[in-house]
């Protein structure tokens, strides 16, 4: 099936033969779909924390930080072409003609080409794009934008001599504006970082995922405001950086499961979804990670809340964390296996219907081994129409029962009862995550031990007017997290602000107050 060449770029991404060909198996038989059990609901393995057990749990955070490291690590890779998807498709297609403006005019919703236009002084980057607008074409925006010059605005804003928005990362955007300045999502981390993340000792570590074509960017970035906030909370802040390895790229295929060939004959890799960073998050020697998407950040006015949640979800895993040390402790001494039961239980595991089978000592090493995994706390939203993952209780091949998010796509719904449970969930996932990746030893766990690889993605894309087929690697809060211990706590709707489209910055959550 491989020609030498083909091989030779194997070889080059750092990936087998063999991997490749399971690969392909994987796209020839699909991907089985999770069995949910129940949603997961408030009364059903959602932990709801009165504003008092809060308070107590910020509280045990603050007061036990000595001697962790602490990082807060966010995936931002990704280029911003996304975000700028509709404005793209009508520089592509507008002509300027009369029957267009009519038909941009009609469409006044809030994700509409007529209302970035409207509003296009409220984004931050207004005054950046005015200043380049009149540098490259001796002409004034706002005139311009009067004269209906639609598409000149938007490939200034879009493409290269300009601002090159359409290329740039999310994390070097210009996000939020204040009263003389505006911030990037990069300055947003920092500042958050500095609230939540700094350790007893007042370091704020910060890593970011990037791709190797915006690393300098990124650096150039970083080092320019550094000392504004060191300076600002008093903290010593160090960023550091990693790529996603070309190793956990997946190969594509065509519509006949066969290797897809790009023009030139060669294989087509690709980047295998958010999973694909699992290996980053692994390599990082840390007690304590916060893991949150580059776009969920907020201006300063709507912070707070933000900062309490992470904290409070902070002191629920170093409780759970010091709960499973202890009880781990005490098993290996000889005693408190019930207190192991219960505390598993909590841990969202439901023990399989042979456990019952086991002897004593069979059942101590079982408790023992589900004890020694990293722990997880991830905050949840209520549902309010987003798409993506959400929580439910899902039952494994050995037939035990345990807290798992769960990807939309990763669910049967042309089967009723699945349809059911999905139908039924109440929350939803916002990838407010900490992790805790050390046992009690302090010794590391390797992550890659606790993932599902049956718990991938296929997808339908297509490359120069040719459909295919990728493959995602296990989502990396969804089943790269699968055989962790869990708990989930709500928090508010508040700390949950994606930008996904342009318009998304127009939202009140990204507006000055």
């Amino acid at each position: 099936m491989f020609s030498e060449s083909d091989l030779k770029q194997i070889e080059e991404h750092q990936l087998s033969v063999e991997l490749i060909n399971q690969q392909i198996e994987n796209f020839k038989n699909g991907f089985p779909p999770s069995d949910l059990v129940d949603p997961i609901t408030l009364e059903n393995g959602l932990q709801s924390l009165t504003s008092e057990e809060a308070e107590e749990m910020i509280n045990h955070y603050e007061a036990n930080l000595k001697g962790l490291e602490i990082v807060k690590f966010v995936p931002a890779s990704g280029a911003a072409s996304r975000m700028f998807k509709k404005l793209f498709a009508f520089l592509n297609d507008y002509n300027g003609t009369d029957a267009e403006y009519e038909k941009m005019i009609a469409d006044q919703s809030d994700g509409s080409i007529f209302t970035f236009f409207k509003k296009i002084e409220k984004f931050a980057f207004y005054d950046q794009l005015k200043t380049t607008y009149q540098k490259i074409t001796g002409s004034s925006l706002e005139e311009d934008q009067l004269k209906r010059q639609y598409t000149k605005i938007l490939d200034t804003l879009l493409n290269e001599p300009g601002m090159n928005y359409g290329s740039l990362p999310k994390g070097l955007l210009q996000f939020h504006q204040y009263d003389d300045y505006s911030r990037t999502p990069v300055e947003e981390h920092m500042v958050e970082g500095a609230q939540y993340a700094q350790d007893a000792d007042g370091n704020v570590k910060i890593h970011f995922t990037v791709s190797p074509d915006h690393m300098e960017k990124f650096k150039e970035h970083v080092a320019d405001i550094t000392p504004k906030y060191e300076a600002e909370f008093g903290v010593k802040i160090s960023v550091t950086y990693s790529i996603q390895k070309p190793s956990t790229d997946t190969i594509a295929v065509d519509m006949n499961n066969d290797p897809f060939r790009n023009d030139d004959g060669s294989l087509l890799f690709r980047p295998a979804g958010h999973g694909a960073i699992l290996e980053n998050l692994n390599d990082l020697d840390a007690d304590v990670v916060f893991l949150k998407n580059i776009d969920n950040v907020v201006p300063d006015h709507l912070k707070p809340e933000t900062v309490k949640y992470k904290k409070v979800i902070g002191g629920v895993m170093l409780k759970y964390k010091a709960k499973i040390d202890g009880t781990l402790a005490d098993l290996e001494s000889g005693s408190g296996v019930s207190e192991a039961e219960a505390l598993l239980a909590e841990l969202g595991y439901r023990v399989a219907d042979n456990y019952q089978t086991l002897s004593d000592a069979e059942k101590v090493e079982f408790l023992k081994e589900k004890l020694h995994r990293p722990l997880r706390i991830c905050g949840m939203v209520k549902a309010e129409g987003d798409t993506g993952g959400g929580p439910f209780w899902v039952r494994g091949k050995d037939g035990s029962v345990s807290l798992q998010v769960v990807e939309t796509a990763q669910i049967n719904l042309d089967d009723a009862d699945q349809k059911a449970i999905f139908s039924k969930s109440t929350h939803f996932n916002p990838v407010d995550v900490i992790c805790s990746l050390k046992d009690k030893d302090g010794q590391k766990f390797d992550l890659m031990k606790y993932r599902d690889l049956s718990a991938g993605f296929i997808t339908e894309k297509s490359k120069d007017g040719k459909e295919l087929k990728a493959q995602e690697l296990p989502g990396l809060w969804n089943g790269s997290m699968a055989d962790w211990n869990t708990i989930f706590v709500e928090v508010p709707m508040i700390t949950f602000n994606p930008v996904k489209s342009v318009n998304d910055l127009l939202k009140d959550q990204h507006q000055s107050a």
